[in-house]
């Protein structure tokens, strides 16, 4: 079975836990999205990467989070929302890619 790559997971966490407390509005709701995906997220980046890299992008994704409250009243609950769940990606691919060339490159 082909496996969730950990940087939609942790993008689909932010995003869909803010969607489920905007419209459930049942917050908790959200927040048990949020956290299982991170721990889900977590658990890849550390059997990909290792525990320096997913403790690192664990903070990463955790920073999103309450990054994404202050920033929403400036652009707005949506685009703050899918940018901190873009920045989380983005960082999410970049490790394991920099580990996957890394592992290549070991004869």
């Amino acid at each position: 079975m082909a496996r969730v790559p950990a940087a939609a997971v942790a993008a689909g966490g932010l995003v869909g836990g803010y969607s489920l407390a905007r419209f459930t509005g049942k917050r908790p709701l959200g927040g048990v999205a949020l956290a299982a995906a991170g721990a889900v997220a977590a658990r890849q980046w550390h059997r990909d990467a290792g525990a320096k890299a997913a403790a690192g992008l664990s903070a990463a994704y955790i920073a999103a989070f309450a990054g994404s409250h202050p920033l929403a009243k400036k652009v707005g609950a949506w685009p703050a929302v899918f940018s901190v769940a873009a920045g989380v990606a983005l960082a999410s691919a970049a490790v394991s890619r920099g580990r996957r060339g890394n592992e290549a490159g070991r004869g």
